[in-house]
């Protein structure tokens, strides 16, 4: 496994507030990680029981179209 260093800066700058949450978006996450977004989800999928069930949610179009990301 390669260990990853990701700065807190860069962290900190890819969290964003939805739904009361603090969250960060599956590209950015992605992006983090060095591997496509579609990649990240579908390890997600084929491991959902290893995460908790609020781990990821939807945005509905109208919170897509009314963050600044």
């Amino acid at each position: 496994m390669n260990n990853l260093v990701i700065s807190a800066e860069t962290i900190q700058k890819a969290i964003c507030l939805l739904r009361g949450q603090k969250v960060m978006l599956d590209r950015d996450l992605a992006a983090m990680y060095g591997v496509p977004t579609k990649a990240l989800k579908q390890a997600v999928r084929r491991k959902v029981t290893r995460f908790p069930a609020d781990f990821m949610f939807v945005l509905t179009r109208e919170e897509f179209a009314g963050q600044s990301f």
